[in-house]
């Protein structure tokens, strides 16, 4: 099957948030941060002092709050509510309704959302429209609908005016990545790279043109695995901030009892499968796997939901990330540590290389074959990190988005099978992926 152009993926441009996003906007902003935070502080204390309320009903205040700081804060929450090995659980599972359950927009959002997506009354392509959503999430809403032929469809439309609060949110964190890297000990880190890759992302997930394009695509890509389902952009009924896509149903919630020990082994193994070939083959990479995302159809097909957040990695970038799990998949560590200085933006002429080296093949020596109940990603790129910063080895930034990937997966895969071989199920891909090269 071939693969559409990828004409609506461009690479990431990282350009600079504060430069068009002026001082004042940015005061503003900060001022409606404040007043949302001192809200949700006063009425927190209410709850403490509260005879039946208490420390109780803390984590269930955090995704009110996150819900109205805005879609930059509810992408982190959602981040880390896979995170159970870093947050207790009770905050977990507090941020986890984030992933579908954001309060839907207001009747007026609705009907302003639709009359920028459809402003020609002649074009309406529905024949029935449902006003309830069936999911929230921080950038859109989902509805149901049936087309003029009588086809069932799943509408998302784009929440009105985000761009702007995101903007502001980015040229915030720039400012603040701009004074980290005055600090000695930070001083190497692309800390303002990261936040403007990051952020360009995440504002593309507002252009669901682009997001029907992205479905398209991994359709293609995938179309080999049988255990896969992505719903279908519905060609010509979308519109400015609305996509129309074929209506799955029943959908159930990834939750691990539910199914067998066997079952559970599989659904793993088919989901890395899937990762895996998007990170080392098709370069096409979904970021945004949370259970949010991730669905059983009624025929036990895995669903993946929701491409706003697909990110194309370069052709270099996506050949060294694999060289580099290869090496770790196999405990090579000698060999990854040459693929991590040779994938390194800046290394310092002064730098200790010998020393690097051996630190980096410590600590692939220290996680070679272990399950992912022994082995936590988060923690493994912490001590790479600063390695690097130490060393002053300056990681390209675009490498976070294959490693956000599997950040986000990593929480999924351990609640389902603690001793699946997270390193050693990317073998078999990671051998397709670079005798392409």
């Amino acid at each position: 099957m071939a693969v559409p152009p990828l004409s609506a993926l461009p690479p990431l441009t990282g350009l600079p948030f504060t430069a068009h996003v002026g001082l004042p906007d940015r005061c503003r902003r900060i001022a409606s941060l404040a007043a949302v935070a001192s809200r949700h502080l006063v009425a927190g204390a209410a709850d403490r002092l509260t005879a039946r309320s208490g420390r109780r009903a803390l984590p269930g205040r955090w995704p009110r709050l996150l819900s109205d700081l805005g879609p930059t804060y509810i992408k982190g929450a959602q981040l880390l509510s896979t995170r159970s090995d870093l947050l207790p659980p009770a905050i977990c599972s507090a941020l986890a309704c984030l992933h579908d359950r954001v309060p839907a927009m207001s009747a007026a959002e609705l009907d302003q959302a639709l009359a920028d997506a459809y402003p020609d009354p002649e074009n309406w392509p529905f024949s029935t429209f449902d006003r309830s959503a069936i999911a929230g999430g921080s950038i859109a809403c989902v509805y149901r609908a049936t087309l003029v032929d009588g086809t069932p469809v799943a509408v998302k439309l784009r929440r009105p005016g985000l761009r702007h609060a995101m903007e502001a949110d980015f040229a915030l964190l720039e400012s603040g990545a701009r004074w980290l890297e005055r600090l000695p000990p930070l001083s190497k880190v692309p800390a303002r790279r990261i936040v403007r890759q990051l952020g360009s992302a995440l504002l593309r997930q507002l252009d669901l043109a682009q997001e029907g394009e992205a479905l398209a695509a991994l359709r293609a890509n995938l179309a080999e695995f049988r255990f896969l389902r992505i719903p279908a952009p519905i060609p010509g009924t979308s519109g400015p901030g609305a996509l129309v896509m074929e209506y799955i149903e029943p959908l159930d919630r990834f939750a691990p009892g539910d199914f067998t020990n066997e079952d559970r082994r599989q659904i793993v193994r088919n989901v890395l499968q899937s990762v895996y070939r998007m990170l080392f083959i098709d370069g096409l990479v979904h970021c945004d796997m949370h259970p949010g995302n991730l669905y059983l159809a009624a025929d036990g097909l895995v669903v993946l939901l929701d491409a706003g957040f697909v990110v194309p990695l370069e052709p270099k970038v996506r050949l060294l990330f694999a060289r580099f799990f290869m090496h770790l998949s196999l405990g090579r560590a000698t060999e990854a540590a040459e693929t991590v200085l040779e994938s390194a933006e800046h290394i310092p002429p002064d730098c200790d290389t010998d020393g690097f080296r051996a630190e980096i093949t410590a600590l692939v020596k220290e996680t070679y074959g272990r399950t992912a109940g022994q082995f936590r990603l988060a923690p493994f790129a912490t001590r790479l990190f600063d390695i690097q910063r130490r060393h002053g080895v300056a990681a390209a930034p675009e490498f976070v988005f294959p490693l956000m990937s599997l950040l986000v997966l990593e929480g999924m895969i351990n609640d389902f099978d603690v001793d699946v071989d997270f390193q050693g199920e990317a073998i078999p891909t990671l051998l397709v992926a670079l005798n392409r090269y």
